[in-house]
């Protein structure tokens, strides 16, 4: 080998060995911090303005909790909390004689243990007086309610119980078997093959909203794309597992999200999801989706500047200087977003500030990289880096050509964490079956809290309304249109007991 060839290769090794080092005992947070100079050092004995800001913020307190120096302030409890009162006496011989002047009140934050309960429909039947019977044989002579659709036909399980086991799966992160112990500590015993009989009924049902949120995401004209990975165990061979992927579809707009899971990560995977689809896709360097910006004149794909500065901000082992200065550079373009976030921009006014001030940014950030690009070996970390934003550079520039447009792709990474969290806890999904499953409620699930709604409510209350309504009203059952079901006209009464 060459001197030449022999520098490269250790410098690339030397860089290989520098980001193994930072994934074992490096820092998680991709913040990046410029080192300023030691004139411009803080001083750690004077209070500074950021700081008696933050101290300026305070929280409502309780009333009759005064608070004793240097302790924290307690936050006020929610109103509408259930009040169990305890009235504490001293002895009756103490307080002979005595008259009461007042009391002190003290309040303690209580916590009751979930609670099962039966719901017995009580159908009352109304029969016709026989002297009326005959004269209108088309009435009814014995009238009684309809029973109401059940989620499970003749099953035991209600709309809240299903919505619980669902929620504590795919929003809480608790694996069947864990919500089964739990269910075993209050006195309840349900088996695993139950539970995985009533979530098949659910999905069953879900599935056709699912479907129809598909549908109404392909009308969207910006969506963000990427992907994650699931473990999934093979049919038919005991221990063995293969890795599929969720594809994740982030709205901006409609905060709305759609996962759609397949075997496999090639690029024919998302050119079928979006065959439909039309306007701006904005996603990271993987190349599956390149095609999209191929595939015509109304199709445009958009980089995501937040995957250029990872490289670069794990380039800065390799390159403390250029990596640096890259970084500043696109600080500067953030502090603009976070400018017309803070002030509430229209799209209109976010575009028309964009090419005030990111426009010239953005061609400062060019210039450099191409300046720094023929000094740099492309093997090492910052000569990646380089090479990676300037391929890329045609996507990235496009956020600044449309207001609505984000300068990242960063929302649908945040849809994602839902996976994320979710496979610390169970690991794998138990077919390529459960996978899909786990699609459709990780898709109306995250879409339900992006609109703002409790995830439990919406879900039992979809799981109620679905087996009755229309095809032609789905809509009012998409987490963006779902409002709750007028239930006005049942009566409830609840008997206290124990399981």
């Amino acid at each position: 080998m060459s001197y030449q060839e022999l520098y490269e290769e250790n410098a690339r090794l030397k860089a290989e060995l520098a980001e193994l080092k930072r994934l074992v005992f490096g820092r998680k947070t991709e913040r990046f911090v410029p080192q300023a100079p030691a004139a411009d050092q803080l001083n750690l004995f004077v209070q500074h303005p950021q700081e008696e800001a933050q101290q300026k913020t305070v929280k409502e307190v309780v009333k009759g909790y005064e608070r004793q120096k240097g302790q924290p302030k307690r936050e006020k409890l929610p109103e509408g909390l259930p009040v169990v009162e305890v009235e504490i006496n001293p002895a009756a011989e103490e307080i002979a004689g005595m008259v009461r002047i007042g009391q002190e009140v003290t309040e303690e934050l209580d916590y009751v243990p979930a609670r099962f309960r039966v719901i017995r429909y009580i159908r009352p039947k109304y029969a016709r007086p026989e002297s009326e019977q005959d004269q209108d044989p088309e009435a009814k002579n014995i009238l009684i309610a309809p029973l109401p659709t059940r989620v499970i036909e003749k099953g035991i399980p209600s709309a809240g119980l299903l919505a619980h086991i669902l929620i504590s799966k795919f929003v809480d992160h608790l694996p069947y078997y864990r919500q089964i112990k739990m269910f075993a500590r209050i006195g309840m015993k349900i088996s695993d093959s139950t539970i995985n009989g009533w979530v098949t009924k659910c999905v069953a049902l879900l599935q056709v909203l699912y479907e129809w949120h598909k549908l109404r995401m392909m009308e969207s004209d910006y969506l963000m794309a990427d992907e994650t990975t699931i473990k999934v165990l093979q049919e038919g061979k005991p221990g063995k597992s293969h890795t599929g992927y969720f594809w994740v579809y982030y709205d901006p707009g409609g905060k709305r999200s759609l996962f759609v899971y397949d075997p496999g990560r090639g690029g024919k995977y998302p050119r079928e999801h979006l065959k439909n689809f039309k306007g701006h896709l904005q996603t990271d360097g993987y190349a599956g989706y390149e095609a999209f910006d191929q595939l015509g004149s109304d199709k445009r794909l958009v980089g995501c500047m937040a995957h250029v500065r990872r490289k670069f901000e794990h380039a800065l082992d390799n390159d403390a200087q250029r990596a640096g200065e890259v970084l500043k550079i696109m600080q500067r373009l953030y502090a603009i977003e976070q400018q017309a976030r803070q002030e509430g921009y229209t799209h209109e006014q976010r575009l028309e500030l964009r090419r005030k001030q990111a426009t010239p940014i953005m061609q400062e950030l060019k210039n450099y990289l191409l300046q720094a690009q023929d000094r740099l070996l492309p093997k090492s970390k910052i000569g990646q880096a380089v090479n990676y934003a300037l391929n890329r550079w045609k996507y990235l520039e496009r956020y600044v050509e449309d207001g609505k447009l984000e300068i990242d792709n960063n929302l649908v990474e945040n849809a994602i964490r839902l996976v994320a969290l979710g496979r610390k806890n169970y690991l794998f999904a138990g077919s390529p079956q459960g996978a899909g499953w786990a699609a459709v409620l990780y898709t109306l699930l995250s879409s339900a809290q992006g609109a703002g709604h409790n995830p439990f409510e919406y879900l039992k209350d979809i799981l109620q309304r679905l087996p009755d309504q229309p095809l032609s009203e789905l809509d009012e059952l998409l987490p963006q249109h779902w409002t709750p079901l007028d239930t006005g006209m049942v009566r409830v009464t609840e008997q206290q007991g124990e399981v």
